[in-house]
């Protein structure tokens, strides 16, 4: 059941660290308690960060082969998620709304893979969307350090 294939083993962000292999969110490196649902959503939207994800995606992922209205379940998920990340709807610094559609990640990601750390901060803005085939190229700018001699930690760029 875990489809992260595509992402990193640990990714950070604000004053959170998620980890995908072991399914755990912490703040300055204490550990929160998160329900699978919010924590299956913010493994979607962290993977398309920047881009939206429509909320037809995330019903699809969240409850597969269930044909009933799911609006009021994602809609309660995605607040339980906000509530834990201190987040709010009117004011987001991690997860906007966009009306219609679905939800973006719009804060900087930082993407851990074993001892090699990229940098992605993700597009907040509505024009590159529209132009979202060059997202990639337009929006994200990869810098791959190495943690220092003895330190488990990796350099912050």
């Amino acid at each position: 059941m875990n489809d992260v294939k595509s992402l990193p083993l640990v990714v950070r962000f604000g004053t959170f660290e998620v980890s995908f292999e072991s399914r755990e969110l912490r703040k300055h490196g204490m550990r929160i308690q998160l329900e699978e649902k919010p924590f299956q959503i913010l493994e979607m939207l962290v993977e398309s960060a920047g881009q939206v994800v429509r909320r037809k995606a995330l019903c699809e992922k969240l409850w597969p082969n269930t044909y009933v209205a799911f609006d009021h379940s994602l809609n309660t998920a995605v607040n339980k998620l906000r509530s834990v990340l201190g987040d709010t709807a009117q004011s987001p610094r991690f997860i906007e709304t966009r009306p219609r559609l679905g939800y973006c990640f719009v804060a900087p990601v930082e993407r851990v893979n074993r001892n090699h750390l990229a940098v992605t901060v993700p597009a907040t803005n509505a024009s590159v969307e529209a132009s979202s085939h060059n997202l990639s190229r337009e929006t994200h700018r990869h810098v791959m350090v190495t943690p220092d001699r003895g330190s488990s930690r990796p350099q912050r760029v």
